[in-house]
C-alpha cells in the first residue's frame, strides 16, 4: 500500500474515532504514531518530539490562556448586566428595544470574551426574563441571543483567531484587523433583520412596559457609561496596542488580563473564591486547546509526510474547476463538519489539510482565515448539535427547544449571507489590514 493511501486510511480512522466519541487529542497522537510508523518507520518518533517542542516554543499561543482569563474575569465583573439594563431603559419607547440592547451588549461582550458559551449564557440570563415579561417573540428573541453570542469567536480578541494564526501562517494582528469589519457587519445584519421584522409586525417586539421603565434618566445614563466605558477602554487598549504594533498579541493579552483583574477588583466582585474559579477555568480551557494544538500539529505533519495532501491537491486541480467553485466546496465541507465538531478540531485538523490546495489556488490566506471563522459561527446555530441552543435553554427554561432551533435557523441563514458577501467583496475583510500593514 502506498504512503498516500495510508494517509487516507489514517484520516478515515480519525473521523470514525471522533464520531464514536474517543478523546480527540489522544486519538490524533495514537493514529499519528501508528500510521506514521507504518509509513516511514522510526522517524515518526523524532517528528513527534519536534512538533510538540515547536508548539511549546510558539510565543503567540501564550496569548490563549491570557485572553481566556480576561474573558472570564470580565464576565465575573458583572458589567454587561448593568450595560444591558441601561440600554433597554434608554430605548424604552422604541419597538424592538430589547433586540437593540441584546445586539449592542453582545457586540461589546464579544470583544471582551471570545467564549461563545459564556456569551450566550450571560445574554440569556440578562435578556430572557425581560423579553418574556414584555411579550417578545420567542423565536426571534432566542435566535438573536444565540447569534449575538457567536460573535465572540470572530470579533477580536478572539481565541480562535489566536490559534488559527500560526496554523495558516498569518500574523495574529493581521487576522484581528481582518475580522473587525466582518464582525461588525454581521452584528448590523442581525440587528437590521430583527428591527425590520418588528417594523412589519409590531407584536414581535412591543415597547418596554411602563413598570419596567426608569424613574431617573440620570441614573440610567450613569449606569450606561459605567457599563460601557471600562470594558470598551480595556478592549481598545489591548487591541489598539496589538493593531498598531506597540505590543505583541501575548503582551496585549497580558495587559488585557491584568486590566480585567483590576476592573473586577474595582467593582468589588473579586474574591478569593472567584479568582480561584477563574484560574481553574482558564487552566481547563487552555490545556484543552493547547494540547490539541500540539497533537494536531503532529498528526498533520505525519499526514503531510505521507504525501496525501499533495495527492488530493493535484487530483482536485486536475478536475479543472473554476477556483471559486473549489472554494465553495471547501466552505461547504467546513459548514457540514461544523455540525458534529467544534471549532478547535476543524481549525487544527481540517484547515491544515486544505492549506496546500488553497495556496495552489492563490487565495489570500488572511481572507481565507476570516471565511473559515465566519463559516464556523454557523456551527453554533446548526442542528443537530447546535450547542448554543442548550446553553440558552439552560438559563431560559420557559422557551421550548424547538422554538429556539427555529429561531436560530433564521440567523444561520443570515450568517451564510454574511459569508457570501465576504466572498463576493473580499475588501470587507482586507481593507483594514491593508490600511494598517500595507500589502
Amino acid at each position: 500500500m502506498s504512503n498516500e493511501i495510508i494517509g487516507l486510511v489514517m484520516v478515515g480512522g480519525m473521523i470514525l474515532a471522533i464520531f464514536i466519541g474517543f478523546p480527540i487529542s489522544f486519538t490524533l497522537l495514537f493514529l499519528g504514531i501508528v500510521f506514521g510508523y507504518w509509513g516511514f518507520g522510526d522517524l515518526v518518533f523524532y517528528l513527534l518530539t519536534l512538533k510538540f517542542n515547536e508548539t511549546m516554543m510558539e510565543q503567540t499561543l501564550a496569548a490563549v490562556p491570557l485572553f481566556v482569563f480576561m474573558g472570564i474575569m470580565m464576565e465575573q465583573a458583572n458589567l454587561m448586566e448593568r450595560l444591558f439594563d441601561s440600554v433597554q431603559k434608554l430605548l424604552a419607547n422604541v419597538r424592538g428595544s430589547l433586540y437593540l440592547a441584546v445586539m449592542f451588549v453582545a457586540t461589546i461582550f464579544a470583544a471582551a470574551t471570545g467564549i461563545v458559551g459564556a456569551s450566550v449564557t450571560i445574554l440569556g440570563i440578562m435578556a430572557g426574563k425581560p423579553m418574556i415579561r414584555s411579550g417578545y417573540d420567542v423565536r426571534l428573541s432566542s435566535g438573536l441571543i444565540t447569534a449575538g453570542g457567536t460573535l465572540g469567536i470572530l470579533i477580536p480578541p478572539s481565541v480562535m483567531l489566536v490559534v488559527m494564526g500560526p496554523t495558516i501562517e498569518v500574523p495574529v494582528p493581521q487576522l484581528f484587523a481582518a475580522a473587525l469589519l466582518p464582525g461588525i457587519l454581521l452584528a448590523l445584519i442581525f440587528t437590521l433583520y430583527a428591527m425590520m421584522r418588528c417594523w412589519i409586525d409590531p407584536s414581535l417586539g412591543p415597547p418596554l412596559p411602563q413598570e419596567l421603565r426608569a424613574t431617573s434618566k440620570l441614573e440610567v445614563w450613569r449606569d450606561f457609561f459605567a457599563g460601557l466605558v471600562p470594558p470598551s477602554a480595556l478592549v481598545l487598549a489591548s487591541l489598539g496596542s496589538i493593531f498598531f504594533g506597540l505590543a505583541t498579541p501575548t503582551e496585549g493579552a497580558g495587559c488585557g488580563a491584568f486590566g480585567a483583574l483590576l476592573l473586577t477588583l474595582a467593582y468589588r466582585r473579586l474574591t478569593l473564591a472567584t479568582l480561584q474559579d477563574a484560574i481553574v477555568k482558564t487552566l481547563e480551557i487552555s490545556v484543552l486547546i493547547l494540547f490539541l494544538v500540539a497533537a494536531s500539529n503532529f498528526f498533520g505533519a505525519v499526514f503531510a509526510k505521507l504525501g496525501t495532501p499533495t495527492m488530493l491537491t493535484e487530483y482536485l486541480l486536475s478536475l479543472d474547476l473554476p477556483r471559486h467553485i473549489i472554494l465553495s466546496l471547501i466552505m461547504l465541507l467546513i459548514f457540514v463538519l461544523g455540525w458534529p465538531l467544534e471549532w478547535v478540531p476543524i481549525v487544527l485538523i481540517v484547515v491544515p489539510f486544505l492549506l496546500p490546495l488553497v495556496q495552489k489556488l492563490d487565495f489570500n490566506m488572511t481572507w481565507f482565515g476570516i471565511l473559515v471563522a465566519v463559516n464556523l459561527q454557523t456551527a453554533w446555530l446548526s442542528p443537530p448539535v447546535a450547542l448554543s441552543a442548550y446553553f440558552l435553554k439552560g438559563v431560559v427554561p420557559q422557551w421550548e427547544l424547538s422554538d429556539i432551533y427555529k429561531g436560530m435557523l433564521q440567523f444561520m441563514v443570515l450568517q451564510v449571507l454574511g459569508l457570501v458577501l465576504l466572498i463576493v467583496f473580499p475588501e470587507i475583510a482586507l481593507w483594514l489590514p491593508r490600511q494598517l500593514y500595507g500589502n
